[in-house]
């Protein structure tokens, strides 16, 4: 598949639905139903091959990784050959393939990292754990946007705060030292990872006979679940047990004070998003992104600001992203997308201000006999992680009225 050449399809189909706008503003009118429903598929198109192109690429990095697993057969491949991470990994493909029956001695000594007083669990590779976690940076956008950071010590991370600053300085003469000011306060936040899991099931059947790597499968499918449930905590996390999110009002994080109304109570209208942009201080805008659900998106890609000129800009070259009002945008399924009185819809921010905290170890247990009756192998997939944001002053939350 040739994927500069659906990039260049993409840009096409959206400099086409761009005439279209541009057609109706030089008529200075709107479009009509036809031209509508033509821009409407042209974006459906352009939406479909981006979809495309990012599986094209997902799966050829996939397919890089997976011939770094899989050395030339006249390599030396035994369980004692290769460098500790190789034969870690030739351990682990063989335990989700086999159980712990398939293990040889060198093989458990490769993966033994602790004994549990419970019965005991063997700890996946170094290598493993990070692919699957990159996989779920992949998944949720704000983890991209974000500021991630690993725990390394203690239990929480503290984020020290300026709650109360200096007043400006007093223009005075050369022997006076001006006003004694002694509001300065500080304060601070907290971070403390909590628990994520996830259970997966697969058949015996399937770990024996696939011609794919069995961690893989593993892993696709655990990256899936925890992405999900961290991209929805991170945008509407209450922070009980669990990380606060963007659209919760809270004091500890983004207060209402930092609210902007759409300007209708049923939709999202361009004085609107002028009012937000511009609540934004332009420190800010270098790093900036709009957040939305789909919903939102087709809505703003109709809408027009008050000199009649459609705010929505395609991306037409490789290295300008889709825009509105000069700012990018990213679109994640878990922001909210009801378009009903008094209800938040949208968001724009630099969300390096959002810290996301992870604990360091990750356990995979694999429950060999739990299934057993079903000829399936279970695996748990443990993590701990938290975020909240920790500046409310870099982001702007939009409302409806």
């Amino acid at each position: 598949m040739d994927v500069n050449a659906l990039k260049q399809e993409r840009a096409k189909l959206a400099k086409q639905a761009r005439d279209i706008l541009d057609t109706a503003q030089a008529a200075s009118r709107s479009i009509t139903g036809e031209e509508e429903a033509e821009f409407d598929r042209l974006m459906e198109q352009a939406d479909k091959l981006e979809t495309t192109i990012a599986r094209e690429e997902k799966a050829r990095e996939l397919e890089k990784r997976i011939a770094g697993d899989n050395p030339p057969k006249n390599e030396p491949n035994g369980p004692g050959t290769g460098s500790e991470d190789e034969r870690r990994m030739r351990a682990w493909r063989t335990y989700c393939r086999d159980g712990r029956a398939g293990l040889t001695e060198e093989h458990a000594r490769a993966l033994n990292m602790g004994t549990d007083p419970e019965g005991g669990y063997l700890v996946p590779p170094v290598q493993w754990v990070t692919e699957m976690l990159q996989a779920v940076d992949d998944d949720v956008p704000l983890r991209a946007l974000a500021t991630v950071m690993a725990l390394t010590e203690g239990e929480g991370l503290g984020v020290p705060t300026l709650d109360t600053d200096l007043a400006d300085a007093d223009w005075t003469t050369e022997l006076a030292t001006g006003s004694l000011d002694d509001a300065l306060r500080f304060g601070g936040r907290e971070l403390s990872p909590n628990p994520v899991a996830k259970q997966v099931k697969i058949s015996r059947t399937l770990l024996r006979r696939s011609n794919h790597n069995p961690e893989q499968i593993v892993r696709d499918r655990m990256a899936y679940k925890f992405s999900v449930t961290q991209e929805k905590a991170f945008m509407t996390g209450d922070g009980n047990k669990k990380p606060l999110g963007l659209f919760t009002a809270s004091t500890q994080g983004i207060s209402t004070a930092r609210d902007v109304q759409t300007g209708s109570a049923t939709d999202v209208t361009a004085d609107g998003l002028i009012d937000a942009k511009y609540t934004l201080k332009p420190q800010y805008w270098a790093r900036a992104r709009w957040l939305w659900h789909r919903d939102a998106i087709r809505r703003i890609r109709k809408l027009k600001d008050l000199n009649g000129v459609y705010i929505w800009q395609a991306g037409l070259a490789s290295d300008r992203p889709d825009s509105i009002l000069d700012v990018p945008y990213v679109v994640s399924e878990w922001v909210p997308n009801t378009f009903t009185t008094g209800l938040y819809v949208g968001m724009i921010a630099d969300f390096s201000f959002y810290w996301i905290v992870d604990a360091l170890d990750m356990e995979v247990q694999r429950l060999v006999e739990l299934y057993a009756t079903a000829n399936q192998v279970g695996f748990i997939g443990r993590l701990e992680t938290d975020g909240m944001p920790v500046l409310e002053e870099a982001f702007v939350r939009i409302k409806t009225n």
